[in-house]
């Protein structure tokens, strides 16, 4: 069943629909349409510090969202929707997962919206939104590393730092190279791994420049849905190759 189907029946102020059995993924959550778009950035900027008009629109017109539109054309969007997004765009950060893959899980959620495979969704918050920004010491308490391992990842280039705070992805860094810390490996020489990963996301920029320069706002989303994509394939390359040579050794 998908999204589209599942929502018919329900009543135009978009309440509990007729026939809960149709209802779509989440249900117990708010079907009211009152939020705005801008509302909806409110709500999930602080977890996913990229999303924006476009990337909202873009995903509308992929058919994985389907805000109400009112008399004057203004998109609407209810909690339940931003549940919805929530989802997508965590399978994207997380599981670098294509939008196709996840509009087949959404379709299969909503064919069975009470099955506990599923994701329990979680309300989005409203307060203003706002990029958390890391100081070594919460990096170092959040990765479970020493403050001077941190500084040690941030001199040799691994932790980028803006006004001597870093981004979010620095906890996952340090924790990773805590980690291979404890075979020997310094930050030192991880540099390469950097250098590399940055020659990739330069290549990624090269292929989605030309969408990203468009004005339209699906030619925009359609950009950042590609960049993750190719993330993932470069990502699954470089394990598959780093299994291969693992593999070698034995």
């Amino acid at each position: 069943m998908t999204a589209g189907a599942a929502r018919a029946g329900r009543d135009p102020e978009r309440g509990r629909g007729a026939d809960d059995a149709a209802t779509p993924w989440p249900r117990g959550i708010s079907r009211q349409a009152t939020m705005r778009i801008s509302d909806v950035l409110r709500a999930l900027g602080q977890e996913f510090a990229n999303v924006s008009h476009s990337k909202l629109r873009f995903l509308e017109e992929q058919g994985l969202i389907e805000p109400v539109r009112t008399p004057s054309g203004y998109r609407q969007y209810s909690q339940a929707d931003v549940e919805r997004l929530r989802f997508v765009l965590t399978e994207q950060r997380d599981s670098y997962m294509p939008l196709k893959a996840i509009k087949e899980r959404l379709a299969a959620m909503d064919a069975d919206p009470d099955s506990a495979e599923h994701p329990a969704p979680r309300l989005a918050t409203t307060g203003a939104p706002a990029r958390r920004r890391w100081t070594a010491r919460s990096v170092a308490e959040a990765a479970g590393v020493t403050e001077e391992f941190v500084d040690d990842l941030a001199r040799a280039g691994l932790l980028p730092a803006t006004g001597g705070t870093f981004g979010s992805a620095a906890v996952d860094v340090a924790r990773i190279a805590g980690a291979l810390s404890q075979y020997g490996i310094e930050p030192r020489h991880l540099r390469s791994f950097r250098t590399a990963a940055d020659r990739q996301v330069t290549l990624v920029d090269q292929v989605v420049a030309p969408l990203r320069s468009q004005q339209a706002s699906a030619a925009r989303g359609r950009a950042a849905s590609m960049a993750g994509e190719m993330g993932e394939l470069f990502t699954r390359l470089h394990a598959a190759w780093i299994r291969q040579g693992i593999d070698d050794l034995a």
